[in-house]
């Protein structure tokens, strides 16, 4: 189930890069694990999967220890300061940026660990209520203050898109995030390099590939629907 499952997402980002005149190589697949166990991420892993993306803290600790150490965790969930400490050098990227204190305590627990933390701050496009991130006339803002932290380097920009029965109606979000980025690239901040566009879910990531992503977040597709009620990740 799972092998079928992603030879039908490959098949399908296949065919946007090629319906949007791009190579297959512009974009990465990062499959979210969250609430599953430990036991099908090894199964994605055996198939050739390695970059994985969980929404809480304690997920990717729990499963990094029990799965291979060369599985690139990606923290795609709101991110609580207080548990920074935690994953600042155990995740290749942090998806979810999404206020100017975040970034600060990112910052300073990056410093502690002597590492350079990689990030992409959260733009809340839809203007959802019930989603995180900065409203896009928020940004100007946050990259001027930003622009002096020495220890993340920002490599672009995330989001996540309302859902939609039609994944047409969401081009206009992943457009607008692009056009963000492109902005925010011209300002040439030292630690702003905007390479990464990650958007683009089960529901719509072809519609975000066609639209610049180069990075698409798919769970559902890959592993099935989710269990909420699942606590035991191992």
């Amino acid at each position: 189930m799972l092998k079928e499952n992603l030879e039908n997402v490959e098949q399908k980002i296949q065919a946007a890069c090629e319906r949007s005149g791009r190579d297959r190589s512009e974009v990465t697949l990062i499959a979210v694990s969250k609430t599953k166990p430990a036991e099908m991420v090894q199964e994605a892993y055996d198939l050739g999967i390695r970059l994985f993306g969980e929404n809480k803290v304690q997920e990717i600790m729990d499963k990094s220890e029990v799965l291979p150490a060369d599985i690139h965790w990606h923290m795609i969930g709101h991110l609580q300061r207080n548990k920074i400490k935690y994953i600042i050098d155990k995740v290749d990227l942090i998806h979810s940026v999404d206020s100017l204190r975040l970034a600060e305590a990112i910052e300073k627990e990056a410093a502690k660990k002597h590492v350079i933390a990689k990030v992409l701050i959260e733009v809340n496009v839809g203007r959802e209520e019930s989603k995180f991130g900065f409203l896009p006339e928020e940004l100007d803002d946050f990259v001027e203050k930003a622009s002096d932290f020495s220890h993340i380097q920002f490599m672009g920009l995330m989001t996540s898109a309302p859902f939609v029965d039609n994944p047409e109606e969401n081009r206009p979000i992943f457009e607008e995030l692009r056009k963000l980025s492109v902005d925010i690239a011209r300002k040439n901040a030292h630690n702003m390099s905007m390479s990464i566009l990650s958007m683009g879910m089960t529901n719509d990531y072809e519609v975000a590939i066609e639209e610049g992503a180069t990075m698409v977040r798919v769970g559902t597709a890959i592993f099935g629907a989710r269990n909420y009620a699942q606590t035991n990740v191992r």
